[in-house]
């Protein structure tokens, strides 16, 4: 009747990614990167400051693809006796200081951008059209090459997010250039390095405060420690769920660790066993570590008494 072996077995199919989408990442990450420095060569030869501000996003981006194609190659590096987790935090940490680093960017745009509508710059706006044009045809083909990639990760998802306010990036580009080509309208540059350092300064808000949650042992925010408590309370022969602590490594990865009061003449094994498969079934997690302990319960008419045994 007892049954052992705890449901660790298909932990790994989550992590299995199938090779073109890893291809695919890459090829994407090279693209966004290698357009990134066209964009700022462009920028500093047209003096346009839009087309900086705009390689600031597609950093952004390089950083945001760079990220999932690590977390796709790590995922499948093993956990060793230094990183008992194994690597998944590092796309965390990485994250977290690309959220710095971009903040930081911003401002320095933001002051530029505020300089430069006292004292315009000149433009060569035929420079500024020819690279914004070649930006969005990029841009383009990086969300088709991800499109085809997408599926159902995480990371490549936010990644195309990342590509599409490029997209609009660029197109806001070339329009400056044009207004600037034709009405010679300077101020129309920094007007829109302003924009552009808005889009990059919500996309750092968000990722520092995803990957500081993360830092921080925060909860994963779609699961809810009350209800999991309830429900495993609900189950047969358990009395009390404490010392519940519920916390993730990476995005991906939830872990979970509580201890359970248990009824006598309930098996401590089988009692793990059920509580493991409800926790898999119904939450989706694979990593929770259980701590049995035993109390003798003498029920009277109106309350259980229990007097805990596995104090120590």
């Amino acid at each position: 009747m007892h049954h052992h072996g705890h449901s660790h077995a298909n932990d790994d199919e989550s992590h299995e990614h199938p090779i073109a989408s890893r291809k695919q990442m890459l090829w994407a990450v090279i693209l966004t990167g290698s357009f990134m420095l066209v964009e700022v060569v462009g920028g500093i030869i047209s003096g346009s400051l839009a087309l900086l501000a705009d390689a600031g996003h597609m950093l952004t981006d390089s950083a945001a693809l760079l990220l999932a194609f690590y977390a796709m190659t790590l995922s499948a590096k093993p956990a060793d006796s230094q990183k008992t987790f194994g690597y998944g935090r590092l796309q965390v940490l990485a994250a977290y200081t690309n959220g710095i680093f971009l903040i930081g960017l911003t401002a320095w745009i933001v002051w530029e951008s505020i300089q430069r509508f006292y004292e315009p710059n000149p433009i060569q706006s035929m420079t500024m059209l020819i690279v914004a044009v070649l930006g969005l045809v990029v841009n383009i083909v990086v969300f088709k090459v991800l499109h085809s990639a997408s599926g159902s990760n995480i990371n490549v998802r936010s990644a195309m997010l990342h590509v599409l306010g490029d997209l609009l990036g660029s197109v806001g580009a070339i329009a400056a250039a044009l207004i600037i080509w034709q009405w010679g309208l300077l101020w129309v540059d920094p007007l829109l390095s302003i924009f552009v350092s808005i889009l990059i300064l919500r996309s750092a808000y968000y990722v520092i405060k995803d990957s500081s949650h993360i830092l921080l042992e925060g909860k994963p925010q779609e699961l809810d420690t009350q209800k999991i408590r309830k429900d495993l309370m609900a189950l047969e022969g358990v009395i009390d769920i404490h010392h519940m602590h519920l916390w993730s490594i990476s995005e991906q990865e939830p872990l979970m660790t509580f201890h359970a009061l248990i009824k006598d003449g309930y098996e401590g094994d089988s009692m793990i066993d059920m509580m493991l498969e409800q926790l898999r079934v119904k939450y989706g997690l694979v990593h929770a570590t259980i701590q049995i302990e035993r109390s003798s319960c003498l029920e009277n008419s109106d309350a259980v008494i229990c007097v805990d045994t596995a104090t120590k």
